[in-house]
């Protein structure tokens, strides 16, 4: 006759299912490594440069906007923003760089409609800062 809920009449008692769940989740861990997977990375998108921007870091925001721009080379909306990093960390000359460019990409798509008029002005306005004084476009006189 059977003693307990946990004896078989062919075996011996079995212990605690407890004890066995621990000695599985040991081995699964040491022979196959059975930790969880991490997430995967989220896709970047063109509107990342600026995204969770900290002004004590712009060296590192810059650094994630070059990621952003290396991913989407055609599209001026990144190095816009990226415009924006190189101003706020003082170097006019990588900004105007990444400015002229914009606009020459944005020139090559002139044909398609830009649907952010917004970003049309940007480029035009930023495009104007960086050019001397004498090559920006002036207002017509009055006579």
């Amino acid at each position: 006759m059977i003693a307990t809920a946990t004896e078989h009449p062919d075996r011996r008692p079995l212990r605690s299912a407890r004890g066995w769940w621990s000695l599985a989740f040991l081995l699964c861990g040491a022979l196959h490594g059975c930790a969880e997977e991490p997430l995967p990375k989220p896709r970047i998108s063109r509107e990342d440069c600026l995204r969770g921007l900290d002004m004590k870091d712009l060296k590192g925001a810059i650094a994630r906007c070059d990621a952003v721009v290396a991913a989407f080379p055609n599209d001026p909306f990144p190095l816009n923003e990226r415009f924006l990093l190189h101003t706020f960390n003082q170097d006019p000359k990588a900004a105007c760089r990444d400015i002229v460019r914009a606009n020459a990409l944005l020139a090559k798509t002139a044909k398609a409609p830009v649907t952010d008029e917004l970003l049309r002005q940007d480029l035009k306005l930023r495009l104007a800062s960086c050019l001397p004084p004498a090559a920006a476009p002036q207002p017509p006189a009055n006579h």
